[in-house]
């Protein structure tokens, strides 16, 4: 049905693409593009002997826009899909309108050089993809992603406002290291170290780095401190969901994980200021990257489960209500069907099915979204369908 170019190869990008070479049905023919083309062909190699998918690989420098739109013009494609680092989201857009082709992410743009987590970069490009007739898909992960499809859900089924969001990000598996990230290094750490801050009453409300913390009991995981964190959906719901007095963002953290960090911290390693070493001009946060294990090796090794979701509180018809609406996802069950541990199966997976959406036009508007913009209905179908099932409380435990 159609073509889809994707860019990255590493671990949210396996998961995506095995599950685009399950859905051959809509993925006819995908291009896996990387820096790094061998680990391509490596994974060409795995899968095609498997799949109706047609695929090909090539080698890009996704910081090169005339190499992405070189890339572009000899594979066709009716969608590409940037799994690659959020450095590298507005060199991909402005690709993609140059050859007036369709675009999807995971992560919203940041600099290299600050860690800054908005959206203004990419949403100033809305004007341009309008008018190319063009879609870009922000934030098809999970958080960003699924939660903003919960939020749009909840707000058509269950709510005729929703006054409070707190969307809560657990991962409760165990890979044995005394220190190592579930996803790309660099990414998590600038997050982690930033300031935390929640959207009140119309403005942003800053925090120091970790300053807050709760203690919830996840189904299915049971309980675990969680810490407030600053995440970019928290911008757009705030703009796109109805009657919003507050959204906050959570996420677990095990005690050897923080003290580690603190000690990195305390060190200099997390830093993205550059120094000089023996001649040469390195980011600490980097080097750092280069010495930690691979997120993708962590599969065979991580046990337990995740719960991401979100809790919803606001009215219908003039009454108070709450919702819940999470997905539980274990580790070993993502190894087995993919060679991934959950963490990077949570993002792999809503990134094929706004892949989907886009390709069968189920969502087809041209301009900039995020994915809360358009009809949720058919991604929750999706997320049943293809291993991310989610679940229901309509009388859940409140954060506080």
């Amino acid at each position: 049905m159609g073509k889809a170019l994707i860019i990255g190869c590493g671990a949210v990008a396996s998961v995506a693409i095995h599950k685009c070479c399950q859905n051959s049905a809509v993925f006819d023919e995908i291009c896996i593009a990387s820096r790094t083309k061998s680990k391509c062909d490596a994974l060409k190699a795995k899968l095609e002997k498997t799949t109706k998918t047609k695929i090909k690989t090539a080698q890009v420098d996704a910081d090169n826009v005339e190499d992405l739109i070189s890339l572009i013009n000899d594979f066709k494609p009716d969608l590409v899909m940037n799994l690659a680092l959020p450095y590298q989201d507005l060199t991909i857009m402005d690709a993609c309108l140059a050859t007036k082709t369709n675009y999807m992410d995971t992560a919203n743009y940041e600099p290299l050089d600050t860690a800054k987590f908005e959206y203004k970069w990419q949403w100033a490009y809305r004007k341009r993809f309008e008018e190319a007739g063009i879609t870009a898909l922000l934030g098809s992960g999970f958080d960003p992603g699924v939660t903003g499809v919960f939020s749009a859900y909840a707000m058509k089924h269950y709510f005729d406002e929703i006054e409070y969001i707190d969307i809560l990000d657990c991962n409760a598996g165990d890979h044995g290291y005394p220190f190592a990230t579930n996803f790309n290094p660099e990414i998590n750490i600038r997050e982690v170290s930033a300031k935390g801050s929640y959207w009140e009453d119309g403005k942003w409300v800053e925090t120091e780095p970790m300053e807050i913390k709760r203690v919830y009991d996840f189904p299915e995981v049971g309980k675990k401190d969680m810490y407030l964190l600053h995440h970019e959906e928290i911008e757009s719901l705030a703009l796109n969901i109805k009657g919003i007095k507050r959204i906050r963002f959570f996420m677990t953290f095990g005690q050897s994980y923080l003290t580690h960090l603190k000690c990195l911290e305390n060190v200099g390693m997390t830093s993205i200021v550059p120094i000089d070493f023996e001649g040469k001009k390195i980011v600490p946060l980097q080097f750092l990257k280069a010495v930690l294990p691979d997120p993708a090796s962590l599969g065979p090794r991580t046990k337990g489960k995740t719960n991401i979701g979100c809790i919803f509180k606001g009215k219908k018809g003039g009454v108070e209500k709450t919702y819940y609406v999470y997905n539980v996802c274990t580790h070993e069950e993502c190894f087995a069907e993919v060679g991934s541990q959950a963490v990077a199966y949570t993002t792999g997976v809503p990134a094929m099915i706004g892949a989907m959406m886009l390709l069968t036009k189920t969502w087809n508007k041209a301009g900039v979204f995020n994915i809360e913009e358009f009809d949720p209905d058919p991604f929750m179908d999706a997320l049943n369908k293809w291993g991310l099932p989610w679940q229901e409380n309509f009388n859940p435990e409140l954060v506080d």
